[in-house]
Protein backbone atom coordinates (compact mmCIF):
# COMPACT_ATOMS: atom_id res chain seq x y z
CA UNK A 1 0.00 0.00 0.00
CA UNK A 2 1.17 3.49 -0.87
CA UNK A 3 1.00 5.12 2.75
CA UNK A 4 0.59 8.53 1.84
CA UNK A 5 -2.32 7.25 -0.35
CA UNK A 6 -3.73 5.41 2.49
CA UNK A 7 -3.22 8.46 5.47
CA UNK A 8 -4.78 11.32 2.44
CA UNK A 9 -7.80 8.56 2.69
CA UNK A 10 -7.86 8.14 6.61
CA UNK A 11 -7.79 11.72 6.57
CA UNK A 12 -10.73 12.39 4.60
CA UNK A 13 -13.02 10.43 7.66
CA UNK A 14 -11.39 11.39 10.03
CA UNK A 15 -11.00 14.91 11.61
CA UNK A 16 -8.18 14.25 14.22
CA UNK A 17 -5.33 13.69 11.71
CA UNK A 18 -4.71 17.43 10.38
CA UNK A 19 -2.17 18.48 8.34
CA UNK A 20 0.17 19.60 11.12
CA UNK A 21 0.24 15.55 12.04
CA UNK A 22 0.18 13.57 8.81
CA UNK A 23 4.12 13.42 8.06
CA UNK A 24 3.88 11.61 11.81
CA UNK A 25 0.61 9.32 10.39
CA UNK A 26 2.93 8.39 7.56
CA UNK A 27 5.67 7.74 9.45
CA UNK A 28 3.61 5.25 12.02
CA UNK A 29 2.09 3.72 8.80
CA UNK A 30 5.39 2.71 7.65
CA UNK A 31 6.84 1.33 10.52
CA UNK A 32 3.80 -0.82 10.79
CA UNK A 33 4.33 -1.91 7.34
CA UNK A 34 8.16 -2.89 8.11
CA UNK A 35 6.91 -5.13 11.32
CA UNK A 36 4.32 -6.97 8.94
CA UNK A 37 7.10 -7.50 6.43
CA UNK A 38 9.64 -8.68 8.76
CA UNK A 39 10.10 -12.58 8.59
CA UNK A 40 11.56 -13.83 11.31
CA UNK A 41 11.54 -17.21 11.99
CA UNK A 42 11.20 -17.28 15.72
CA UNK A 43 12.74 -20.87 17.41
CA UNK A 44 11.12 -20.67 21.10
CA UNK A 45 13.36 -22.75 23.50
CA UNK A 46 12.25 -23.97 27.41
CA UNK A 47 12.97 -21.24 29.09
CA UNK A 48 11.52 -22.15 32.82
CA UNK A 49 9.73 -24.94 34.13
CA UNK A 50 7.82 -23.03 37.09
CA UNK A 51 6.26 -25.50 40.23
CA UNK A 52 3.59 -22.78 40.48
CA UNK A 53 1.13 -24.45 42.34
CA UNK A 54 0.57 -27.70 44.48
CA UNK A 55 -2.91 -27.86 42.66
CA UNK A 56 -3.36 -27.70 38.72
CA UNK A 57 -3.56 -24.60 37.13
CA UNK A 58 -7.05 -23.11 35.72
CA UNK A 59 -5.58 -20.21 33.40
CA UNK A 60 -2.50 -18.24 32.80
CA UNK A 61 -2.20 -14.69 31.60
CA UNK A 62 0.61 -12.02 30.35
CA UNK A 63 0.53 -8.55 30.70
CA UNK A 64 0.73 -6.57 27.41
CA UNK A 65 4.40 -6.57 27.18
CA UNK A 66 5.16 -9.85 28.73
CA UNK A 67 7.51 -8.51 31.36
CA UNK A 68 4.44 -10.58 33.85
CA UNK A 69 2.49 -13.03 33.99
CA UNK A 70 -0.09 -14.24 36.37
CA UNK A 71 -1.42 -18.20 37.00
CA UNK A 72 -4.38 -18.99 38.55
CA UNK A 73 -5.13 -22.06 40.40
CA UNK A 74 -7.05 -25.16 41.92
CA UNK A 75 -5.15 -24.09 45.17
CA UNK A 76 -7.24 -20.98 45.88
CA UNK A 77 -4.30 -18.72 44.83
CA UNK A 78 -3.37 -16.50 42.04
CA UNK A 79 0.26 -15.86 41.66
CA UNK A 80 2.06 -12.85 40.18
CA UNK A 81 5.37 -13.96 38.16
CA UNK A 82 8.31 -12.04 37.10
CA UNK A 83 9.04 -13.49 33.22
CA UNK A 84 12.77 -12.82 32.97
CA UNK A 85 13.88 -14.06 36.35
CA UNK A 86 11.06 -16.70 36.99
CA UNK A 87 10.50 -15.10 40.37
CA UNK A 88 7.23 -15.38 42.16
CA UNK A 89 6.44 -11.51 42.93
CA UNK A 90 3.17 -12.02 45.47
CA UNK A 91 0.44 -14.77 45.64
CA UNK A 92 -3.29 -13.47 46.24
CA UNK A 93 -4.78 -15.05 48.72
CA UNK A 94 -8.09 -14.58 49.83
CA UNK A 95 -10.48 -16.72 47.73
CA UNK A 96 -12.85 -19.85 49.19
CA UNK A 97 -12.54 -21.58 46.54
CA UNK A 98 -10.81 -22.53 42.86
CA UNK A 99 -9.56 -19.18 41.25
CA UNK A 100 -10.70 -20.22 37.70
CA UNK A 101 -10.79 -16.70 35.85
CA UNK A 102 -8.01 -14.21 35.74
CA UNK A 103 -7.08 -11.08 33.85
CA UNK A 104 -4.63 -8.14 33.65
CA UNK A 105 -6.52 -4.63 33.18
CA UNK A 106 -4.19 -4.79 29.95
CA UNK A 107 -2.55 -2.75 28.21
CA UNK A 108 -2.40 -0.98 31.77
CA UNK A 109 -1.51 -4.18 33.92
CA UNK A 110 -2.05 -2.01 36.91
CA UNK A 111 -4.86 -4.49 38.12
CA UNK A 112 -5.81 -8.17 37.93
CA UNK A 113 -8.99 -9.51 38.57
CA UNK A 114 -9.49 -12.97 39.59
CA UNK A 115 -13.01 -14.95 39.33
CA UNK A 116 -13.79 -18.02 41.92
CA UNK A 117 -15.71 -20.90 42.44
CA UNK A 118 -16.64 -19.18 45.81
CA UNK A 119 -19.21 -16.79 43.96
CA UNK A 120 -16.16 -13.32 44.31
CA UNK A 121 -14.47 -12.17 41.90
CA UNK A 122 -11.35 -9.60 43.55
CA UNK A 123 -9.55 -6.46 42.09
CA UNK A 124 -5.80 -6.78 43.01
CA UNK A 125 -2.77 -4.12 42.46
CA UNK A 126 -0.35 -5.78 40.67
CA UNK A 127 2.62 -3.77 42.43
CA UNK A 128 1.71 -4.78 46.26
CA UNK A 129 -0.74 -7.47 45.88
CA UNK A 130 -3.15 -5.61 48.09
CA UNK A 131 -6.75 -6.71 47.35
CA UNK A 132 -8.60 -3.15 46.05
CA UNK A 133 -12.40 -4.69 46.24
CA UNK A 134 -14.55 -7.82 46.32
CA UNK A 135 -17.25 -7.77 44.55
CA UNK A 136 -19.97 -9.97 45.75
CA UNK A 137 -23.68 -10.77 44.26
CA UNK A 138 -23.47 -13.81 42.25
CA UNK A 139 -25.30 -16.75 43.37
CA UNK A 140 -23.01 -19.33 41.77
CA UNK A 141 -19.19 -19.90 40.50
CA UNK A 142 -17.86 -17.48 38.70
CA UNK A 143 -15.86 -18.64 35.66
CA UNK A 144 -15.15 -16.27 32.89
CA UNK A 145 -14.31 -12.22 33.28
CA UNK A 146 -12.68 -9.53 31.13
CA UNK A 147 -11.88 -6.14 31.56
CA UNK A 148 -12.93 -3.51 29.29
CA UNK A 149 -10.08 -1.94 27.00
CA UNK A 150 -10.59 1.55 28.76
CA UNK A 151 -9.96 -0.35 32.13
CA UNK A 152 -13.41 1.29 33.68
CA UNK A 153 -15.16 -2.23 33.73
CA UNK A 154 -14.73 -5.65 34.81
CA UNK A 155 -16.75 -8.04 34.03
CA UNK A 156 -18.18 -11.50 35.30
CA UNK A 157 -20.20 -14.76 33.73
CA UNK A 158 -21.41 -17.09 36.32
CA UNK A 159 -23.15 -20.42 36.51
CA UNK A 160 -25.81 -18.41 37.47
CA UNK A 161 -26.72 -17.61 34.32
CA UNK A 162 -26.26 -13.91 34.80
CA UNK A 163 -22.93 -11.32 33.73
CA UNK A 164 -22.50 -8.20 36.33
CA UNK A 165 -20.16 -5.21 35.68
CA UNK A 166 -18.72 -3.73 37.95
CA UNK A 167 -17.20 -0.02 38.51
CA UNK A 168 -13.15 -0.84 39.57
CA UNK A 169 -13.21 2.73 41.27
CA UNK A 170 -16.05 2.27 43.10
CA UNK A 171 -15.99 -1.10 43.62
CA UNK A 172 -19.63 -1.75 42.75
CA UNK A 173 -22.00 -3.67 40.79
CA UNK A 174 -22.91 -1.35 38.02
CA UNK A 175 -25.52 -3.95 36.23
CA UNK A 176 -26.71 -7.12 36.07
CA UNK A 177 -27.38 -8.93 32.33
CA UNK A 178 -29.93 -11.33 33.00
CA UNK A 179 -31.52 -13.35 30.11
CA UNK A 180 -29.95 -16.30 29.48
CA UNK A 181 -31.62 -19.46 30.35
CA UNK A 182 -28.31 -21.62 31.30
CA UNK A 183 -24.85 -20.73 32.59
CA UNK A 184 -23.30 -18.04 30.80
CA UNK A 185 -19.37 -19.60 30.55
CA UNK A 186 -18.01 -16.89 27.53
CA UNK A 187 -17.73 -12.96 27.47
CA UNK A 188 -16.24 -10.31 25.81
CA UNK A 189 -16.32 -6.57 24.78
CA UNK A 190 -15.49 -4.76 22.26
CA UNK A 191 -12.98 -2.76 21.57
CA UNK A 192 -14.72 0.21 21.93
CA UNK A 193 -16.20 -0.96 25.37
CA UNK A 194 -19.97 0.34 24.32
CA UNK A 195 -20.91 -3.82 23.52
CA UNK A 196 -20.56 -6.83 25.46
CA UNK A 197 -21.16 -9.96 24.52
CA UNK A 198 -22.02 -13.45 26.45
CA UNK A 199 -21.91 -16.92 25.42
CA UNK A 200 -24.40 -19.42 27.42
CA UNK A 201 -25.35 -23.09 27.60
CA UNK A 202 -28.48 -22.42 26.45
CA UNK A 203 -27.11 -22.16 22.80
CA UNK A 204 -27.04 -18.60 22.45
CA UNK A 205 -25.46 -15.00 22.39
CA UNK A 206 -26.22 -12.64 23.75
CA UNK A 207 -25.17 -9.14 22.60
CA UNK A 208 -25.48 -6.15 24.97
CA UNK A 209 -25.73 -2.29 25.40
CA UNK A 210 -23.05 -1.86 28.18
CA UNK A 211 -24.52 1.39 29.19
CA UNK A 212 -27.83 0.39 29.76
CA UNK A 213 -27.71 -3.61 30.40
CA UNK A 214 -29.95 -3.71 27.47
CA UNK A 215 -30.05 -6.93 25.21
CA UNK A 216 -29.09 -5.39 21.53
CA UNK A 217 -29.16 -9.03 19.73
CA UNK A 218 -29.65 -12.60 20.43
CA UNK A 219 -27.58 -14.77 18.39
CA UNK A 220 -30.01 -17.72 17.22
CA UNK A 221 -28.38 -20.53 15.50
CA UNK A 222 -26.00 -22.84 17.20
CA UNK A 223 -27.57 -26.35 18.31
CA UNK A 224 -25.16 -27.02 21.10
CA UNK A 225 -23.46 -25.18 24.20
CA UNK A 226 -21.58 -22.09 23.06
CA UNK A 227 -18.02 -22.22 24.39
CA UNK A 228 -16.21 -19.07 23.19
CA UNK A 229 -17.34 -15.69 21.53
CA UNK A 230 -15.35 -13.12 20.34
CA UNK A 231 -15.59 -9.75 18.60
CA UNK A 232 -12.57 -8.65 16.01
CA UNK A 233 -10.91 -5.76 16.35
CA UNK A 234 -12.91 -3.27 14.52
CA UNK A 235 -16.15 -4.55 16.36
CA UNK A 236 -18.00 -5.09 13.25
CA UNK A 237 -17.97 -9.46 12.99
CA UNK A 238 -18.52 -11.72 16.29
CA UNK A 239 -17.62 -15.23 16.34
CA UNK A 240 -18.84 -17.97 18.34
CA UNK A 241 -17.58 -21.67 18.35
CA UNK A 242 -20.36 -24.72 19.70
CA UNK A 243 -20.31 -27.86 20.95
CA UNK A 244 -22.45 -28.14 17.55
CA UNK A 245 -18.94 -28.64 15.68
CA UNK A 246 -19.03 -25.90 14.37
CA UNK A 247 -18.80 -22.16 14.26
CA UNK A 248 -20.79 -19.30 13.32
CA UNK A 249 -20.21 -15.49 11.90
CA UNK A 250 -22.04 -13.00 12.79
CA UNK A 251 -22.78 -9.17 12.10
CA UNK A 252 -21.97 -7.49 15.00
CA UNK A 253 -24.07 -4.41 14.11
CA UNK A 254 -27.44 -6.12 13.09
CA UNK A 255 -27.22 -9.10 15.19
CA UNK A 256 -27.62 -11.35 11.82
CA UNK A 257 -26.12 -14.61 10.52
CA UNK A 258 -23.65 -14.14 8.07
CA UNK A 259 -22.00 -17.72 8.36
CA UNK A 260 -21.41 -21.22 9.52
CA UNK A 261 -17.58 -22.48 9.08
CA UNK A 262 -17.91 -26.20 9.38
CA UNK A 263 -15.48 -29.34 8.86
CA UNK A 264 -15.03 -30.33 12.47
CA UNK A 265 -15.84 -33.57 13.37
CA UNK A 266 -16.02 -33.03 17.23
CA UNK A 267 -17.25 -29.71 19.50
CA UNK A 268 -15.30 -26.88 19.12
CA UNK A 269 -13.43 -25.86 22.36
CA UNK A 270 -12.25 -22.51 21.55
CA UNK A 271 -12.09 -19.65 18.74
CA UNK A 272 -10.69 -16.45 17.48
CA UNK A 273 -9.83 -13.82 15.39
CA UNK A 274 -6.64 -12.68 14.60
CA UNK A 275 -5.37 -8.97 15.76
CA UNK A 276 -6.70 -7.48 12.38
CA UNK A 277 -9.91 -9.33 12.16
CA UNK A 278 -9.20 -11.17 8.69
CA UNK A 279 -8.96 -14.72 10.00
CA UNK A 280 -10.30 -16.49 12.49
CA UNK A 281 -9.06 -19.79 14.47
CA UNK A 282 -10.71 -22.84 15.60
CA UNK A 283 -9.74 -25.36 17.49
CA UNK A 284 -11.41 -28.80 18.18
CA UNK A 285 -11.84 -31.83 20.37
CA UNK A 286 -11.39 -33.50 17.27
CA UNK A 287 -7.47 -32.91 17.65
CA UNK A 288 -7.69 -30.57 15.19
CA UNK A 289 -7.21 -26.76 14.46
CA UNK A 290 -8.43 -24.80 11.72
CA UNK A 291 -8.26 -21.18 9.90
CA UNK A 292 -10.56 -19.68 7.98
CA UNK A 293 -10.65 -16.41 6.06
CA UNK A 294 -13.22 -14.30 7.66
CA UNK A 295 -14.22 -12.24 3.79
CA UNK A 296 -14.86 -15.34 1.71
CA UNK A 297 -15.59 -17.46 4.50
CA UNK A 298 -13.50 -19.97 3.02
CA UNK A 299 -11.03 -23.00 5.21
CA UNK A 300 -7.60 -21.67 4.28
CA UNK A 301 -5.54 -24.43 6.48
CA UNK A 302 -6.05 -27.07 8.69
CA UNK A 303 -3.76 -27.65 11.45
CA UNK A 304 -3.38 -31.62 11.99
CA UNK A 305 -1.13 -33.48 14.34
CA UNK A 306 -2.10 -33.01 17.72
CA UNK A 307 -2.98 -36.34 19.59
CA UNK A 308 -5.45 -34.72 21.99
CA UNK A 309 -8.45 -32.29 21.84
CA UNK A 310 -7.20 -28.68 21.60
CA UNK A 311 -8.70 -26.51 24.35
CA UNK A 312 -7.26 -23.17 23.58
CA UNK A 313 -5.92 -21.50 20.35
CA UNK A 314 -4.33 -18.17 19.56
CA UNK A 315 -2.77 -15.60 16.91
CA UNK A 316 0.61 -13.81 17.88
CA UNK A 317 -0.18 -10.17 17.80
CA UNK A 318 1.64 -9.88 14.03
CA UNK A 319 -0.97 -12.73 12.82
CA UNK A 320 1.50 -14.90 11.02
CA UNK A 321 1.61 -17.64 13.90
CA UNK A 322 -1.05 -19.91 15.96
CA UNK A 323 -0.40 -21.37 19.17
CA UNK A 324 -2.59 -24.76 20.05
CA UNK A 325 -2.99 -26.24 23.48
CA UNK A 326 -3.93 -29.99 23.67
CA UNK A 327 -4.58 -32.66 25.82
CA UNK A 328 -2.05 -34.69 24.11
CA UNK A 329 0.93 -32.43 26.34
CA UNK A 330 1.99 -30.53 24.11
CA UNK A 331 1.79 -27.10 22.54
CA UNK A 332 1.98 -26.87 19.25
CA UNK A 333 3.18 -23.63 17.12
CA UNK A 334 2.07 -23.10 13.25
CA UNK A 335 2.26 -20.76 10.22
CA UNK A 336 -1.02 -19.12 9.98
CA UNK A 337 -0.98 -19.14 6.46
CA UNK A 338 0.37 -22.55 5.10
CA UNK A 339 -1.14 -24.89 8.35
CA UNK A 340 2.55 -26.25 8.69
CA UNK A 341 3.30 -26.96 12.24
CA UNK A 342 6.32 -25.08 12.96
CA UNK A 343 7.42 -26.29 16.20
CA UNK A 344 6.22 -28.89 19.05
CA UNK A 345 6.76 -27.61 22.55
CA UNK A 346 7.40 -30.62 24.95
CA UNK A 347 7.75 -31.04 28.57
CA UNK A 348 4.49 -31.31 30.36
CA UNK A 349 3.47 -34.45 31.95
CA UNK A 350 0.07 -34.05 32.05
CA UNK A 351 -2.61 -31.95 29.44
CA UNK A 352 -1.69 -28.20 28.37
CA UNK A 353 -5.37 -25.85 28.44
CA UNK A 354 -4.03 -22.52 28.51
CA UNK A 355 -1.68 -20.84 26.05
CA UNK A 356 -0.62 -17.43 25.51
CA UNK A 357 2.04 -14.98 23.60
CA UNK A 358 3.21 -11.62 24.69
CA UNK A 359 2.28 -8.80 22.56
CA UNK A 360 5.74 -8.79 20.58
CA UNK A 361 4.97 -12.18 19.92
CA UNK A 362 8.72 -13.68 21.30
CA UNK A 363 7.66 -15.11 24.56
CA UNK A 364 5.14 -18.00 25.15
CA UNK A 365 3.64 -19.07 28.36
CA UNK A 366 1.70 -22.91 28.29
CA UNK A 367 -0.48 -23.99 31.71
Amino acid sequence: TDAIALVEEIQKGEPLITASCKEHVVHLVRRLQEKLGENEDHKFYLSKVLRAHILPLTNVAFNKSGSRFITGSYDRTCKVWDTASGEELCTLEGHGNVVYAIAFNNPYGDKIATGSFDKTCKLWSTETGKCYHTFRGHSAEIVCLSFNLQSTLVATGSLDTTAKLWDIEKGEEVVTLSGHSAEIIALSFNTTGDRIITGSFDHTVAVWDVGTGRVLHTLIGHRGEISSAQFNWDCSLIVTGSMDKTCMLWSAMTGTHIATLTGHSDEILDVCFDYAGQRIATASADGSARVYNAGTKKCIAKLEGHGGEISKVCFNPKGNRILTASSDKTARLWDAATGHCLQILEGHTDEIFSCAFNYKGDIIITG
